[in-house]
């Protein structure tokens, strides 16, 4: 049985989703961005800042509020990424259709996964410790 989270923590969560939903509208938003004299190549910066910052806020997450907990930063980065995506500001299709966007969610999700299970797998195995 889980006992409800204190205020610090549970401020602490909705601030950390807030910035998963800050962070996932503005990589979505600069995926498209080109350099260049004619502006012809592709320049996909936010894949970067994905890749780094989803992974720290599901770092933070677990260490900060609780590891069970530490999945809602990824679901809030993954639902905005797509809704804003595929349902943009007046029906925009924003999530680009080329390489770029399955570099997106490749590069900033799969990370975030791996930090997620191995958060998770820490935590049943403190928790076996204990038990045992």
């Amino acid at each position: 049985m889980t006992t409800p989270l204190p205020a610090g923590p549970r401020l602490m969560l909705v601030l950390l989703c807030l910035d998963a939903l800050v962070l996932g509208v503005l990589e979505l938003f600069f995926l498209p961005l080109r350099v260049g004299p004619l502006d012809v190549v592709p320049l996909p910066l936010t894949v970067l800042v994905g890749a780094v910052t989803t992974p720290w806020l599901v770092l933070t997450a677990g260490k900060l509020v609780r590891p069970g907990l530490s999945w809602v930063p990824l679901l809030v980065w993954v639902v905005t990424v797509l809704g804003v995506g595929l349902f943009g500001p007046g029906g925009d299709l924003v999530l680009v259709q080329d390489w770029r966007a399955l570099l997106l969610l490749g590069a900033s999700a799969l990370p975030a996964a791996l930090v997620l299970g191995g958060g998770l797998g820490r935590a049943a195995a403190g928790k076996a410790m204990t038990r045992g």
